[in-house]
């Protein structure tokens, strides 16, 4: 009763129908051993629904963590089923170091990159839908999910639509090439996290915001390390991506800085890039003003709009 309860209001939020509901098939994948992580699996949900996917939310879990069973979430269905989308949830783990705070996975382009990449395309083969090799990607994640797909965006950008940081802690890269501060990005902290988890995703953004990056950070105050709210405003984030980037060909089209909504984290105020000067100090850069509302209701602990 509770999770029915759940995935109605949290459809009823994104305007996803809730039936009928369509069949659906999911498949697994593992990859041997790699130079920077132990263990690589895998676990596919697709609708089975006519024509080709557009594209796949990756999801990500925590560190060392297993996320494939979140393929099954109804949320996410509904999502994907609405939008054509595949989910792979994933499970990444590192070698045994010294320093376990430290996921070494992340640092996808020693190896953990590739073993999601050979997944995808083997999954393509399995399903004839040869795409899911080739479509743009959504990168969920939280905590190491986040640092992975920070990462991954800066690997490989071109196959990025969006993606989400999440409270994460450890990264590899601080300032990310021209072509990954173009990728559309939601950084989230929370207000009750460790210092040292805020302190690295605000320095993150601050020094890529400069630089013309499309990233907002994202704070929710009561937060500690948690998902807390940051995945229904990703969802409100990834469906106007959807729409704004993806091509009825599979491309992606570049968004223009201007095009987009300034998220003053001081003033508490949204408002279109291209009226007034920017201040003295970083502002998020918001896709739309429907995510730059939510971005402003998670601000202020305010209810998103229905």
């Amino acid at each position: 009763m509770v999770k029915s309860a759940y995935l109605i209001a949290a459809a009823f939020a994104l305007a996803i129908p809730l039936s009928p509901m369509a069949e659906s098939a999911t498949l697994d994948e593992t990859a041997g051993p790699g130079r920077n992580y132990a263990v690589a699996e895998f676990r596919l949900w697709r609708p089975d629904a006519d024509g080709a996917i557009r594209a796949v939310a990756v999801l990500m879990p925590g560190s060392n963590g297993d996320a494939r069973a979140m393929v099954e979430d109804p949320v996410w269905q509904a999502f994907a089923t609405k939008h054509r989308l595949a989910l792979v949830g994933c499970r990444i783990t590192d070698k045994p170091h010294d320093q376990n705070f430290i996921e070494e996975y992340a640092n996808v382009s020693l190896g953990s990159g590739d073993a999601l990449v050979n997944a995808l395309t083997a999954f393509g083969s399995r399903t004839q839908h040869p795409e899911l090799g080739s479509v743009p990607l959504l990168l969920w994640g939280m905590s190491a999910g986040g640092q992975f797909n920070y990462e991954f965006a800066v690997w490989k950008p071109e196959r990025v639509l969006a993606f989400v940081v999440n409270k994460g802690g450890i990264y590899y890269t601080a300032l990310a090439p021209r072509a990954a501060r173009d990728v559309p990005g939601m950084l989230f902290i929370g207000g009750k996290d460790l210092d040292s988890r805020i302190q690295t995703i605000t320095g993150l953004f601050a020094l890529n915001r400069r630089a013309g990056a499309l990233w907002a950070l994202a704070e929710e105050p009561g937060a500690a390390h948690i998902v807390g709210r940051s995945r229904d405003l990703a969802l409100t984030f990834f469906e106007d991506m959807l729409s704004l980037r993806l091509t009825e060909s599979g491309a992606l089209k570049p968004l223009a800085e201007k095009s987009g909504f300034v998220g003053d984290p001081k003033s508490k105020v949204i408002r279109p890039m291209s009226e007034g000067a920017a201040p003295n100090y970083p502002t998020a850069w918001l896709p739309t003003e429907r995510v730059a509302r939510a971005w402003l209701a998670m601000l202020t602990e305010q209810p998103f709009d229905k």
